[in-house]
């Protein structure tokens, strides 16, 4: 198939463009032609990942003038990361269909019917940037593409959406979605910097060049500026404080997304920096698993101090989104495949935890969860989403994050062999795990279980329509698929780290 990966990244926007000039009174049809263009790019994907097994890797090569080029690969490391976000991308999407209709009756409930109407189309225009923002940066080869998807992401779905459709009154949503703008460009900004300077010493943005920086005085603090950088958009701290406001304004719908858009920054460390100067970014591995279990135990109580629900799930993705650095900063093999595998496991999970939330907000009208108790009987989907994502987060089997940890943990048990410090560190992480099994857990028993609430009884809670909580179902068999069957996309992950 001609332009496959090209077709990949650019379908999104192309349905982006469709769907702003489309004129149809039905709000519906804009988000299906945008689940439409997205389950066509994962048939796409599908068909190269059959192409990656037998050829080992596929590259485009695309001029866009002179010295200007979008070179786009697609390997072991980078389709499963691809085709996993994408699927995230649909069920979200249709999630969206009903969600955004509620959100616009609270926030604009004088609207008429073709001010609705408008809402809806710009609601899946931003959001078809999404995808192509992340395809971007999971395929690109080039640095500097890999920047400006960064900054597309940023710049056009997150400030926008936010701006228009959050949950606090017109000025704070504003508010909120400037400190998200700035804390991404000066991300993208850092990583721009150290990307320059690569540029200075080697004359070439392709990723596939920076070997040559290898054992260069200079490139400490290339790592160091690129590492910054995607620090600030992992939330590490001390550079946390941005997340729980941004992840608690943003519509439910999008939050599974921005925990997308801050875990691909460890694809980018490991596809920028690991493989390419592995011997360079040695010197980095302890502080890198000191912060992460630092980030990890501070996030999880953080967590367990919320009361709000979308706060909750923001909290947690700071400790959460740690555990995958930590296994990447073990720099070994095992330690890289787990984190990237856990990576992948996590977006999953957060993806239904966040949208559960959404559900229990959509439904109980409150993001009190100190107000909300007893609705197993009046919403068994909703309690059976809720615990599935506290399986894959809490990384029990059969789930796909029970898989990932014990991957990135042996792999970090083999970088402090003989270092007794380090091995101290690497039990401690282990022993933090006990902090995701209580927050999820209680939280959902608290929920769930006991008597109903008397503040919830007029309300008659149910279960969602079905197309927000069969997408989320989907998510959930995907991630127990993965648990049980991981050797496929091991395999993938192995043919790229391997020769680390």
């Amino acid at each position: 198939m001609p332009y496959l990966l090209l077709q990949i990244v650019l379908i999104p926007l192309v349905a982006a463009m469709i769907v702003l000039l489309v004129r149809s009174r039905s709000n519906f049809l804009f988000g299906w032609i945008s689940i439409a263009s997205l389950v066509y790019t994962t048939v796409l994907m599908i068909i190269a990942g059959f192409r990656v097994y037998a050829d080992g890797h596929i590259l485009e090569q695309h001029a866009i003038g002179p010295d200007v080029s979008l070179n786009l690969l697609a390997d072991g490391l980078s389709l499963p990361v691809g085709l996993i976000i994408n699927i995230i991308c649909i069920a979200l999407a249709s999630y969206s269909l009903h969600y955004v209709e509620h959100r616009i009756d609270i926030i604009y409930p004088e609207a008429d019917a073709d001010t609705r109407n408008l809402y809806f189309k710009r609601f899946f225009f931003l959001y078809l940037f999404f995808p192509a923002g992340f395809m971007g940066v999971a395929f690109s080869t080039n640095l500097i593409s890999i920047y400006f998807f960064l900054e597309l992401l940023t710049i056009v779905p997150l400030y926008f959406i936010m701006a228009q459709f959050g949950y606090s009154d017109y000025i704070s949503r504003y508010k909120v979605a400037l400190m998200c703008l700035y804390w991404g460009v000066a991300g993208a900004m850092l990583f721009l910097i150290g990307i320059l300077l690569c540029f200075t010493l080697i004359g070439s943005f392709e990723i596939s060049e920076l070997t040559r920086l290898s054992g260069n005085p200079k490139t400490f603090w290339i790592a160091l500026l690129i590492l910054t950088g995607m620090a600030t958009k992992l939330a590490l701290v001390p550079l946390h404080v941005w997340m729980p406001w941004v992840h608690a304004e943003h519509p439910t719908c999008i939050a599974g997304l921005l925990a997308v858009y801050a875990n691909i920054a460890v694809y980018v460390i490991v596809r920028v920096l690991i493989l390419p100067l592995q011997n360079d970014m040695l010197v980095f591995s302890m502080p890198i698993m000191t912060l992460a279990l630092i980030t990890m135990v501070y996030g999880a109580l953080l967590t367990l101090a919320q009361s709000d629900a979308k706060r909750f799930c923001a909290c947690s993705t700071i400790s959460q989104i740690s555990y995958s650095v930590f296994g990447v900063g073990a720099m070994t093999i095992v330690g890289i495949e787990g984190g990237i595998f856990y990576f992948l496991s996590h977006i999953l999970g957060k993806a239904i935890l966040f949208s559960t939330a959404g559900i229990l907000v959509f439904t109980m009208e409150t993001r009190d969860l100190q107000k909300m108790g007893g609705l197993w009987h009046k919403m068994p989907l909703t309690a059976v989403l809720w615990f599935a994502s506290a399986l894959i987060l809490s990384a029990l089997p059969p789930t796909s994050g029970f898989v990932g940890k014990w991957l990135f943990f042996t792999g970090a048990f083999q970088s402090v062999q003989g270092h007794p410090m380090g091995l101290v560190l690497v039990i401690v992480a282990v022993l933090s795990t006990i902090l995701t099994l209580v927050y999820t857990f209680l939280t959902g028993f608290r929920i769930f279980f006991g008597p109903l609430k008397k503040e919830i009884a007029d309300r008659i809670p149910k279960d969602p329509p079905l197309t927000m909580s069969i997408p989320l179902l989907v998510l959930a068999m995907l991630a127990i698929v993965l648990g049980l069957f991981p050797q496929p996309v091991l395999v993938l992950l192995q043919s790229v780290i391997a020769p680390f």
